[in-house]
Formats: C-alpha cells, sequence, structure tokens
C-alpha cells in the first residue's frame, strides 16, 4: 500500500469533570480541565494545558505549547501557530525554535482569529479573524491584522 491511513482519535488525555466531546476530533497527549466542551473537527497536541469551564469550537486547532486558563472561549476555526519563522522560513519540526502560547483567564477569541506565539492577558476580547503577532498585556478587546486595541 503506497499509504498510511491514520485515524484521528483521543489518546492519553487527562479529562476533567463534565467534559463534553463532539465527534469527531483528534486529541492527544493533553489535559483538558472540568465543565469543558470540545467541538467537532478540533485538534488538540501533545502539552496542551485547557483550563476548566473552557469552550472550543469546531475546526481550532491548538498546537504544542499552548496554555489556555480557566473561563475561556474559543471560536471556530481559531488557529495557534508555535512556529514564529524566525528563521525566515518554518522550523520543519525543529522543536528548538517553537515558541510557547499562553492565554490567560476570561478570554475570548473569536472565529478564523490566528494567535501566534505570544501571551495574552485576563480579560481581553479577540475580534474575528484577527492575527495575534504581540503580546497582549492589558485587558481590552483587540481586533484587525495585526491586532490592536480598539476599546
Amino acid at each position: 500500500m503506497p499509504f498510511q491511513l491514520l485515524q484521528a482519535g483521543i489518546r492519553d488525555v487527562a479529562f476533567g469533570e463534565h467534559v463534553k466531546l463532539i465527534a469527531p476530533c483528534n486529541l492527544y497527549e493533553c489535559t483538558i480541565g472540568d465543565n469543558c466542551f470540545i467541538g467537532p473537527f478540533v485538534e488538540i497536541q501533545k502539552g496542551v494545558i485547557i483550563g476548566n469551564n473552557c469552550k472550543i469550537q469546531s475546526h481550532s486547532f491548538i498546537c504544542e505549547l499552548v496554555s489556555i486558563a480557566d473561563n475561556c472561549f474559543i471560536g471556530h476555526g481559531v488557529m495557534f501557530i508555535n512556529d514564529d519563522l524566525k528563521t525566515g522560513q518554518p522550523a520543519g519540526g525543529n522543536k528548538d525554535l517553537w515558541k510557547p502560547t499562553t492565554i490567560g483567564s476570561n478570554v475570548s477569541i473569536g472565529s478564523n482569529a490566528t494567535i501566534l506565539p505570544v501571551s495574552i492577558c485576563d480579560n481581553v476580547v479577540i475580534g474575528a479573524g484577527a492575527v495575534v503577532t504581540k503580546d497582549i498585556t492589558e485587558a481590552g478587546v483587540y481586533a484587525g491584522n495585526p491586532a490592536v486595541k480598539i476599546r
């Protein structure tokens, strides 16, 4: 056979209580807190930590080195990126070039936003389609490409 067919699934996940998953999803070697909802077609990779009372909507991708605190909402199609391309090209699997992303508590990220390796403080709203390229250290509403504070 000229290809290998791998199945999406759930493997080696530490689940809190009262977690709801909608299949299909691909979760492996991550931690999901209490009272979370994970929508269909979501991938959550190794080492990711999702806090309590979070909602991850469909088609979102949460890569390695991402930590999301409590009471967060991740909209449909949100993409987290751990490679900042500082070398001018993709890291090509070289994890030494990857950077972490930290999301504080009470953060809402709108659909189709892209989150590069950054830190976002508590009580932030990221608008739909925004591209977050720098740390956000002040609570508020951010939108655009690159994301800027609008209120």
